[in-house]
């Protein structure tokens, strides 16, 4: 290689990037000045620029001082109520923030290997019935800063969700402090107990549901495929599971928190606040990145919307705080396994996570189906962090279907990180429609499929969603969220490698002073004075300056009436709120732009060091260019004549199915009902195993559909065997409630061709008219 070509590919990748930084700036101007423009007034006979000095009537300005000065008191006394509340948590520890009775099962602190974890058993509120033969939910909650209790913050939640559809509910919860020695692993291992003793509880309901939410996502991960024969379906919801992806839209500066990494040189940065933290790294750091990804909403929106509605917000905004508020604590071996493995290394689909044992959490393991739900407005885990694993870990659609696999990908539209877990929306919706689909979803074929939720009215006028399941091929679904084909993944492997130098530079130069400055009153310091704490404390009754103000807020809300007419008074005040929320974000639009920009220009040379690293990473479909070459599609075919009674059902299942159509929630629900009354013709397998099947014959009777069909007979060459399935076909064809679903002429033609194959070698034998008959 040259001299010149170094040069050359740093000219193209500068070029490259300072496009996409032009339009992000263009991006970020333009909806600047639409917001200033809405917040003018969109109708120029109206709004605020419209007003003239003589609509500004003085006795309005006089209500509206009045009503600015009462709400001020009560804003300022609401922020007092969030300190002390703050200060009386903290005291006593922290509390999860569950809306919910629970009782204690199991403490992780009382273990061999003690952990900062426990069981909780979640009460059912009044009126709720509860069926322990019902397969019950275990919801994992994220430990990224925040406390537990977010699935069940409220009555509209993942946890009421699960118990109005009469399942037990069980809740992971953590404490603010970590038990000394504490790892990934160990905590990893008392989720594997708390699994085994939900199962010991209800030993007749089906296998425990696990739900986890964003960090709680790939505990669950981890915990199913450590685990695979005692966890059921997993739900993951806003789950970064490939750290490294992102870039779904063309707005300003896509999916920020990715780029973190780089900007702050690696994983070095939480070591070394851990160490001046006596080896406990302190969760407000992370609830701090979270708000200044959002400056508007952090620092004026939620304030402003608390001082303009406050004579009914503040119990919702104190509701809210008692969560984000709760700042709780990890050992630095936790920290640093987070960052080197998940933010950083991007490890855990890979295989190079291991576990207690030393054996590495391989994600193919994991036997129930997974249901993926992210949202498109999210941009601290993007759709893409949620999804690109399934590619990095199977490779191929046929893999998914020979490994007996079923994954299901739900997508919000516009839906923030947070609203995935808190809204009320979410949970009527997408969360309770999620418990509806788990009742059935053992019964899809492998695949992977798109879950989409339709509304309609019924003849009630009342609002019912209906599920539809849409399969997809994985290089479908590859093409669609990456639009960079995954090319700007690459620089975060040098990203990898400057933090792996940084590291062992801070452990070898740094650490050791850390260290040894370090101890328990200047942690405890420097916790207590963080800036989200400090803000707390210092405006709270412990501040003897601010004794007058709960007084005068209680004799203002004695005394306030109704709101009245204060003029355009209003309308100026939000126009001023607009504007400086608008400013703020065109700032965070322009400071994600150039923290994008630095990062590409950045690593984007050092990727750049040679051929392979530029030359774009093909897609999946483009790896093998004949399906038929795949191992699992070759092992598939070459068995075509092999197998039983199992085998045989299975293809004839994939044979006489709808193909292209999307499988209604609905036609689940009779599936098993099918099921349930020919029991007697099923197969007796497990749902893993069962489905592993399914998968193989189906490879086999897609790409070779007629060889499938004519070597049926050969699978059932058991006359017995043979008989029975041909019975069931018989009994089916009659069933009222399939004939209900109109069996297209496809369906009909395919089943006379699989009676006349299996009759025509019956045919043959001793019993032939006997079979006929």
């Amino acid at each position: 290689m040259d001299a010149s070509t170094p040069l050359a590919r740093s000219h193209e990748i500068s070029r490259k990037v300072a496009l996409v930084f032009q339009k992000r700036m263009e991006n970020a101007q333009t909806h600047f000045r639409e917001r200033l423009s809405d917040a003018a007034g969109p109708d120029a006979t109206r709004g605020v620029l419209a007003l003239s000095p003589a609509s500004f009537d003085p006795l309005a300005g006089y209500r509206y001082a009045l009503d600015a000065m009462q709400r001020s008191i009560l804003f300022w006394d609401t922020l007092r109520e969030r300190g002390t509340a703050f200060v009386e948590q903290s005291a006593s520890g922290l509390k999860p923030a569950l809306h919910f009775d629970y009782d204690t099962i199991l403490d992780g602190r009382t273990f061999a290997r003690p952990v900062n974890y426990a069981l909780l058993k979640i009460k059912p509120p009044p009126g709720v019935t509860i069926s322990d033969e019902r397969r019950p939910y275990l919801i994992i909650d994220p430990r990224a800063g925040h406390g537990p209790g977010i699935g069940g913050f409220k009555d509209d939640s993942q946890v009421g969700v699960a118990m109005r559809a009469g399942h037990p509910v069980y809740f992971v919860v953590f404490y603010r402090d970590p038990e000394p020695g504490q790892t990934l692993l160990d905590v990893c291992a008392a989720e594997e107990e708390f699994v085994r003793k939900v199962r010991a509880l209800h030993p007749e309901s089906p296998r425990p549901a696990i739900i986890g939410n964003c960090q709680g996502g790939w505990a669950a991960m981890m915990l199913a495929a450590s685990n695979p024969d005692d966890t059921g379906p997993i739900v993951i919801n806003g789950a970064p599971m490939s750290y490294w992806s992102g870039a779904w839209s063309e707005g300003e500066g896509d999916n920020p928190m990715r780029y973190s990494g780089g900007m702050l040189g690696g994983t070095w940065l939480a070591s070394l606040t851990a160490d001046l933290g006596n080896g406990k790294f302190d969760g407000a750091h992370l609830v701090q990145n979270f708000e200044n990804l959002n400056p508007a909403n952090s620092f004026w929106d939620k304030y402003y919307h608390l001082y303009a509605n406050i004579d009914t917000e503040p119990p919702r905004f104190l509701d809210f705080e008692r969560w984000w508020g709760g700042y709780y604590l990890m050992n630095r071996e936790e920290i640093e396994w987070i960052t080197r493995n998940l933010f950083v290394g991007n490890k855990l689909w890979s295989g190079d996570v291991k576990d207690p044992a030393g054996k590495g959490f391989d994600l193919r393991n994991i036997k129930s189906p997974i249901v993926l739900f992210a949202s498109m407005g999210d941009n601290i885990t993007p759709p893409q962090q949620a999804f690109n694993w399934v590619a990095d870990l199977y490779g191929s659609t046929e893999e998914i279907k020979a490994r007996g696999q079923v994954i299901i990908g739900l997508l919000h539209k516009s839906i923030g990180h947070l609203g995935i877990f808190v809204s009320g929306k979410v949970a009527q919706r997408e969360h309770t429609q999620i418990v509806s689909v788990l009742k059935t979803i053992e019964s899809l074929p492998p695949g992977l499929y798109a879950m989409q939720i339709t509304e309609r009215k019924n003849e009630r006028g009342e609002t019912e969603c209906e599920v539809d399941f849409h399969e997809h091929r994985l290089e479908e679904i590859l093409e669609r969220l990456n639009r960079f084909e995954r090319v700007d993944e690459k620089p975060f492997k040098a990203v990898a490698e400057v933090s792996d130098f940084n590291q062992r530079a801070y452990e070898l130069f740094v650490q050791p002073y850390v260290q040894a400055t370090s101890n328990d009153f200047t942690a405890q310091l420097s916790r207590a004075f963080h800036p989200l704490r400090f803000q707390r404390w210092a405006f709270s009754d412990m501040n003897p300056w601010l004794a007058w103000l709960g007084p005068a807020a209680a004799s203002i809300k004695a005394a306030r009436k109704d709101p009245v007419d204060s003029g355009p008074y209003r309308d100026v005040e939000k126009a001023g709120s607009e504007l400086v929320s608008a400013s703020m974000d065109f700032y965070r639009a322009m400071r994600d732009a150039a923290t994008e920009a630095a990062f590409f220009m950045c690593y984007g040379n050092m990727a750049a060091k040679d051929r392979a690293d530029t030359t774009p990473a093909p897609a999946a479909a483009d790896v093998v260019p004949d399906p038929r070459e795949l191992p699992f599609v070759k092992e598939a075919l070459d068995a075509i004549s092999e197998g039983g009674y199992a085998e045989a059902f299975a293809r004839m299942a994939f044979l006489l199915k709808r193909h292209g159509e999307p499988i209604p929630l609905a036609r689940l629900v009779l599936q098993q009902e099918l099921a349930n009354d020919y029991a007697e013709f099923l197969p007796n397998l497990q749902p893993d195993q069962w489905r592993r099947i399914r998968g193989e014959q189906e490879i086999i009777a897609r790409y070779e559909p007629e060889q499938a069909l004519v070597t049926l007979p050969k699978l059932l060459a058991d006359r017995v065997e043979r008989k029975r399935i041909l019975t069931l076909l018989d009994r089916l064809v009659t069933d009222e409630r399939v004939q209900r679903g109109q069996p297209t002429d496809e369906q009909r033609a395919m089943l006379e061709r699989i009676r006349t194959v299996l009759l025509g070698k019956a045919a043959r034998e001793p019993r032939a008219t006997t079979l006929a008959r």
